[in-house]
């Protein structure tokens, strides 16, 4: 199990024990992001200050080391998903398939009567108490596997298991018997939730941690509802998972390395109402930013179970790329061929990475409605980008850019752009037209986590879509000659071909206690929300002041995106994997399309929003958005100092 896949990793080169003393509280995380940086190996802290428990992290820290803890299986895998697109293929190449129908019968869970699991009890005081950022609430379970069931047809193969982070402790939570369960939109335990609920019956959950990594893998699988993840665990982990059968209560993973299991609190309106809750966070999550304090459910822990050599697994989350990073490369290296079998016309989709996964969708699409017109112009992608935002977790997509891939002169140079991202917002910006293919949804639902938005959930969504050969040249300069920007705009940096960042007027800082403020209720001043929101309308103002005094011969309107940020240079500067990090990162976290793209020249006809100029994105850090997450300063100069050359994590980073 997870101790087993420690050691192979150590024998093979891919793990480094770290036996000196560290703590659960900020050190942990931050040696964590320094070798994932490095793209060092996976750890394993065998002394845990004031824990009798290990931990582990950064198993899933590569790509290549995630394909080789599951070199054994993940071929057949792959296998099992080409005969899902097309079960054709084991008549054409029986040979290849002929192992298949063993692989399918490993993801069948199976019952068992007892299991390691249940070896010792403990309780919620004694388990690693993992901080990663500063201003977290408390500490957070970081790699939980949440299992729930169907309350109206309960059973192992209707059940669900996914990650949705867990709150050990800090806020109002009883110590030792409360948890903070923190799901967001678009999540199958609301489904089960919502159903316990209309039965007016307990809505039990188990939280497992560790165990076969496949578990692990599994709880984040982007799976049909109603598709049990254990079938998909089962196959990734060779043999079928055990699940502990119980007189009461759900099923325990007979191999879990911890077992918290326990019944979401009812409000004063018993099981049929809705839930108590309780102030969950704050959390440095994963786009950048910390998650702020919230009302979420409220677990009632009943047992915690460990097996005698229990190890505690762990992530860090912030901004991207992370262990998290990996996990998204594994799932699309292994369910990224499904995606056109599932959407008719979609050839690829690519959730990027840098800008914090959900608010950019880049999407390739296929326009084959009128073939025999000479001009092309995005028809049959509108369809297709409609049925992206209607398709599970890509629902959340702030910004889509779809392009038709005829656009590339062969589908391999369409998927290579796709994931390259610079290659692929070159094209769509040569080709997109800003008077005619910006659509907007408004008043919608956006990813929990983004607080650009409206309020917590909320906020809109624009599909930006490009067919056609291209239009529009893409400056690559800024002329200096009559350059001039209105007043309180200035530093411009070309970010890349066609775009241009700008220094804006600074807006406010975000405040911790902001949320609360916006929705109204005691903990703030009344004048604070008033000031808040006229720094909102200053700042609307001044990208209105903007787009009004640049005339379309300006040198900057050549360029086809402006993006208002407080740093351009930061903004502009060469960074991560595609080389527009910092770009991708700042303009899509930090914009909600309705309220925040600006047009030179914008116009309204029949309630369709466009512009004969540049599209302006306001990408300045705004009262209402998250703080950014930092370091502690004394942490990180201890964690530095155990690099030192003889120092315990010498030669990781």
């Amino acid at each position: 199990m997870l101790r087993d896949c420690l050691i192979d990793l150590e024998r093979h080169g891919h793990l480094r024990r770290i036996d000196a003393p560290v703590d659960a509280y900020l050190e942990a995380a931050a040696i964590h992001r320094r070798v994932f940086q490095a793209g060092g190996p996976a750890l394993w802290f065998t002394n845990v200050a004031g824990c009798r428990f290990s931990m582990a992290s950064n198993l899933f820290g590569t790509l290549e080391r995630s394909r080789f803890l599951f070199r054994k299986t993940y071929d057949s895998v792959q296998r099992l998903i080409d005969l899902k697109i097309d079960p054709t293929r084991a008549l054409r190449s029986p040979l290849r398939y002929a192992g298949a129908p063993i692989s399918a019968l490993r993801m069948l869970p199976r019952s068992v009567r007892t299991g390691p699991v249940l070896q010792h009890k403990t309780w919620l005081g004694q388990l690693p108490q993992l901080v990663s950022w500063p201003r977290d609430g408390g500490p957070f379970v970081t790699l939980p596997q949440v299992y729930t069931e169907d309350p109206h047809a309960p059973g192992l193969m209707r059940s669900n298991l996914g990650m949705y982070r867990i709150q050990l402790g800090g806020n109002d939570y009883e110590p030792d018997h409360e948890v903070g369960l923190h799901y967001q939109l678009h999540r199958s335990i609301g489904v089960h939730q919502a159903e316990a609920r209309r039965l007016g019956r307990p809505f039990r959950v188990n939280t497992f941690v560790g165990g076969h990594p496949a578990m692990t893998l599994a709880a984040v699988m982007p799976l049909p509802e109603g598709m049990s993840e254990l079938t998909f665990a089962g196959a990734l982990a060779g043999r079928r998972i055990p699940m502990i059968r119980r007189r009461e209560g759900l099923p325990i993973y007979a191999d879990a390395d911890f077992a918290i299991c326990g019944t979401v609190v009812p409000g004063h309106e018993g099981a049929a109402g809705l839930p108590l809750m309780k102030p969950e966070g704050p959390f440095g999550d994963h786009l950048g930013y910390y998650s702020l304090r919230h009302p979420f459910p409220v677990l009632r822990v009943e047992r915690v179970y460990h097996r005698h050599d229990a190890i505690w697994p762990f992530t860090v989350v912030g901004r991207p790329p992370q262990e998290d990073t990996a996990f998204g490369q594994l799932i699309h290296d292994l369910t990224g061929p499904v995606i056109p079998s599932v959407l008719p016309g979609v050839v690829g989709v690519n959730a990027v990475d840098a800008a914090g996964v959900h608010p950019l969708l880049l999407a390739l699409g296929s326009e084959r409605y009128m073939p025999f017109y000479d001009e092309a112009r995005p028809q049959e992608v509108l369809t297709q980008a409609s049925a992206l935002l209607g398709q599970g977790q890509l629902s959340l997509a702030k910004f889509l850019w779809i392009a038709d891939a005829g656009c590339w002169p062969d589908r391999a140079a369409a998927l290579h752009d796709l994931h390259e991202v610079a290659p692929f917002l070159e094209a769509a910006l040569r080709r997109a037209d800003w008077t005619r293919d910006l659509h907007f949804h408004t008043r919608t639902t956006i990813d929990t986590l983004d607080y650009s938005g409206d309020s917590l959930n909320a906020g809109s969504k624009v599909v930006i879509a490009a067919a056609g050969p291209p239009r529009f040249e893409l400056a690559r300069q800024l002329d200096a000659s009559g350059a001039e920007l209105p007043e309180g705009f200035d530093e411009p940096r070309v970010v890349m071909p066609g775009v241009l960042a700008v220094r804006g007027p600074r807006l406010p800082a975000p405040s911790f206690d902001y949320d609360a403020v916006r929705r109204g209720d005691s903990s703030g001043p009344q004048a604070e929300a008033d000031g808040l929101a006229a720094a909102e309308s200053a700042g609307a103002a001044d990208i209105r002041r903007l787009v009004d005094r640049l005339p379309l011969d300006h040198p900057a309107c050549r360029f086809r995106l402006i993006v208002v940020a407080d740093d351009p240079s930061f903004v502009a500067a060469k960074s991560g994997r595609e080389g527009i990090g910092n770009f991708l990162w700042t303009a899509f976290t930090r914009a909600n399309p309705a309220a925040d793209l600006y047009g030179v020249g914008a116009f309204t006809d029949r309630k369709h929003w466009g512009c004969r100029g540049p599209l302006v994105i306001d990408a300045r850090i705004k009262p209402h958005h998250a703080p950014a997450m930092e370091e502690d300063p004394e942490v990180s100069a201890k964690v530095e100092a155990m690099a030192a050359s003889g120092g315990p994590l010498a030669g990781l980073f």
